[in-house]
């Protein structure tokens, strides 16, 4: 049996919701879930709340051992089957309030620390170097954690699943990239996402049109978006710089709202005074976090996409296409033009 880990090396947490569906499996497989959390160092009560926190190495390990003694290599992504984007709690309800995929994955990437300070989502080139494919990208920090295929798998899968969910046919997912060898048969994952899985990539990912990021949700509703996310602004990750968090909450309005000193700041419930000022004990100011989010933004519209440039321009906030062209020669020394030619297709 897999030694328990102790409780010094519980190191960074993870909402217990990500065990939903964990007891059932289990039990279906013929295995004792309660003595599996037990053996790792879990309380068993810990699969009847959601809200409740465990170590992420525990979790994992657990569900790799449980794959391995159960013979069920493809243990993550059945219980994936069992979950869907509540498992997020509080960072859910602003996902679905949502425009536009692009405000989605900007919110999730800006909070998934709340569900577990380990793992991460975000929007990458595509690792196959596909021009107009973006990637979808999971991951979890290996400094804090050890990795598990089970996990990513499960963390991958619930990621198509709530895809799949909001945006049935629009989704098109291209294929799927894990980052180790396959724990089950070729088949069962093509059969699983519907699409081609490659492994060993340098990332576990989501591979898709870059338009995806443009499509958007029937439910969405600025309102209840806004207060959302005042709500998860108020449990800022304490490992974040006020710089890093400017950038985000940036991000996450980009094309949609401006990004005023005074909305970022009331987003991250800050005085605008003090904002500036944590900014500059940092040696930056707000004026260049935004500057620095619409460079990042428009190279990535230019390099992987084939919108209009007044639509690029519209997307990282600038009035005009004018302003966007005077913007892109400061920063790449070229006309947007020219740095989408440059970028091989």
């Amino acid at each position: 049996m897999t030694p328990s880990p102790g409780p010094r090396a519980a190191g960074p947490m993870i909402r217990a919701a990500s065990l939903r569906g964990f007891g059932p499996l289990v039990r279906g497989l013929g295995g004792d879930p309660g003595e599996l959390l037990r053996r790792f160092g879990l309380d068993p009560t810990a699969l009847t709340s959601d809200d409740a926190l465990v170590p992420i190495t525990s979790h994992d390990r657990m569900l790799d051992a449980a794959a391995r003694e159960l013979s069920c290599p493809d243990f993550g992504l059945r219980l994936a089957a069992s979950q869907d984007i509540t498992i997020l709690g509080p960072i859910a309800v602003a996902i679905e309030a949502s425009e536009t995929v692009w405000e989605a994955l900007a919110c999730a990437s800006r909070f998934m620390f709340i569900h577990s300070p380990a793992l991460s989502v975000s929007v990458e080139p595509d690792p196959r170097g596909a021009r107009g494919v973006i990637a979808l990208a999971y991951r979890k920090d290996l400094r804090e954690s050890t990795y598990s295929p089970q996990a990513i798998e499960l963390g991958i899968a619930l990621m198509h699943r709530i895809a799949a969910s909001i945006l049935g046919d629009r989704y098109g997912l291209r294929s799927v990239e894990l980052s180790h060898p396959p724990q089950s048969s070729v088949e069962r994952y093509r059969e699983y996402f519907g699409a081609e899985v490659g492994f060993g990539g340098p990332v576990a990912a989501l591979r898709a049109q870059s338009a995806l990021l443009d499509e958007t949700f029937e439910g969405a509703n600025a309102a209840i978006r806004e207060r959302a996310l005042a709500h998860l602004a108020s449990r800022v990750d304490p490992r974040m710089t006020t710089e890093a968090q400017v950038r985000l909450a940036v991000a996450d309005l980009l094309g949609s709202a401006p990004s005023s000193l005074d909305r970022v700041a009331r987003l991250l419930r800050m005085h605008p005074r003090t904002l500036q000022r944590r900014l500059a004990d940092e040696g930056t100011t707000f004026a260049r976090a935004v500057d620095d989010v619409r460079r990042d933004a428009a190279h990535r519209y230019l390099t992987t996409t084939d919108l209009p440039l007044t639509q690029v321009a519209a997307l990282v906030g600038f009035a005009e296409q004018s302003a966007l062209t005077r913007a892109v020669r400061r920063w790449e020394g070229a006309s947007p033009r020219a740095v989408r030619r440059s970028t091989p297709g």
